[in-house]
């Protein structure tokens, strides 16, 4: 007896990247309807990336969602880029804006100049600047949790709460020579810790553990700077910045907290790496 398999397009691209073995990688699957959410799980772990983000085209436009290798997430910045991209390089969407609708409402990306002069036509479409809208969640000061410092091994200014738990460092520096306790670091009540400082050659930067969610240190993640730019919006008195995620990958963001503060920007560009099948 034969079984009939799924096959459907899947995408890995590098997020904030502008080549390949960069940024941060994302799996990206393009579905006719919803599979059940074990498999879509099973299929992010089997990926085993950061986050699989999971396409359906519908009357209204794209629905997406995003899974760890071990959850699913209710906003993920890089994966929402890498979905963009592959919608607007590899499926040639006609306008320069996709919409989303998704666990965190609809999300917009809009693709803007080209990569100047000198490029083709099929490299500006690939190496496209995006900016995506995110909900800005400005974080609360509290005091340091317990053990803060033995988990980060490093002494905290000032410590903030949202979804993630933000960490200030005084310096770049301190947040290169960082190397967390990640089983010390599964005891805080946030999902993700961020750690900031001022940059040397930008405005600020940041380094991201997960290993709540089945990441011990993200790449480039587009929703920590969801708090981020709130907080050095104020603390820089500018609405735009330009951000580094200090990972060995590593990752430069474009920043803009918008008019009201209830919304973010973030730009970057991505770069496909495999484009294929799969088949389960």
């Amino acid at each position: 007896m034969t079984l009939t398999k799924l096959k459907f397009p899947y995408y890995q691209v590098d997020a904030f990247a502008s080549k390949v073995f960069s940024g941060n990688p994302a799996g990206v699957c393009l579905l006719e309807h919803w599979l059940p959410d074990a498999l879509l799980q099973s299929i992010a772990a089997e990926n085993y990336l950061p986050e699989t983000a999971f396409l359906v085209l519908g009357d209204e436009g794209y629905m997406l969602r995003w899974f760890t290798p071990v959850v699913e997430v209710d906003l993920c910045g890089h994966a929402t880029l890498a979905s963009a991209h592959v919608i607007f390089a590899e499926l040639g969407h006609a306008s320069n804006q996709v919409d989303f609708t998704t666990k965190s409402g609809l999300l917009s990306v809009i693709r803007m100049a080209s990569t100047g002069a000198g490029a083709s036509a099929d490299e500006s479409i690939h190496l496209s600047q995006l900016r995506m809208s995110l909900p800005a969640r400005k974080p609360l000061k509290i005091e340091p949790p317990a053990l803060l410092r033995e988990a980060l091994g490093a002494d905290p200014l000032e410590v903030y709460s949202s979804v993630d738990l933000m960490v200030v460092l005084n310096s770049q520096a301190d947040v290169e020579s960082l190397l967390p306790d990640m089983r010390a670091l599964l005891d805080y009540d946030e999902l993700t810790v961020v750690v900031t400082a001022p940059g040397q050659d930008c405005d600020f930067v940041s380094r991201v553990f997960a290993p709540k969610i089945g990441v011990p240190e993200d790449p480039v993640t587009g929703s920590a700077h969801c708090s981020l730019i709130p907080y050095w919006a104020e603390r820089l008195g500018k609405s735009e910045m330009v951000a580094k995620q200090l990972s060995r990958r590593g990752g430069e963001l474009e920043c803009t907290l918008k008019t009201g503060g209830d919304w973010v920007t973030v730009g970057g560009r991505a770069v496909t790496y495999l484009a294929g099948e799969l088949t389960i």
